[in-house]
């Protein structure tokens, strides 16, 4: 499954040059061309689904594996200090290019990015975080 007008789908087809550090038959993993740090990369699943609300459960269990094995590699490889995995999903949450991806972003000391991602933090009442448990229960564990 391809998008011929998504930017992602050209990268894994080998229409628009990149500078590829992984593939296998599910997945490319490429350096991000507006990196955040050193090394900051991208796991491409190689079918386009938008973000995470289409993307399919196996594609979904495998990507964090392959997440893991990369951020594990490339901090021995590039002695970073720490590690960002960030996926976004829909414009409001940030996602910029509609193709499901994940960003692998070693972290260093000094790299100028601060201490952490940031976000405002809000506080809810006790009635408020009820309201929201409750809405929330009931999801069943997969099988």
């Amino acid at each position: 499954m391809r998008d011929d007008n998504c930017i992602f789908c050209k990268i894994i087809a080998g229409e628009i040059p990149s500078k590829t550090i992984f593939e296998d038959d599910d997945f490319k993993v490429v350096l991000d061309v507006s990196p955040a740090t050193k090394g900051h990369a991208l796991i491409l699943p190689k079918g386009h689904y938008a973000d995470i609300y289409e993307l399919p459960e196996e594609i979904a269990s495998k990507i964090f594996v392959l997440a893991k094995k990369m951020a594990v590699h490339m901090t021995e490889k590039l002695n970073c200090d720490g590690f960002n995995i960030i996926q976004n999903n829909k414009e409001v949450a940030g996602q910029t290019v509609f193709h499901f991806h994940m960003h692998l972003i070693p972290r260093y000391q000094e790299d100028g990015n601060g201490e952490k991602i940031c976000w405002n933090h809000r506080n809810f009442s006790e009635e408020e975080f009820l309201d929201i448990q409750q809405k929330l229960n009931g999801m069943q564990p997969s099988r």
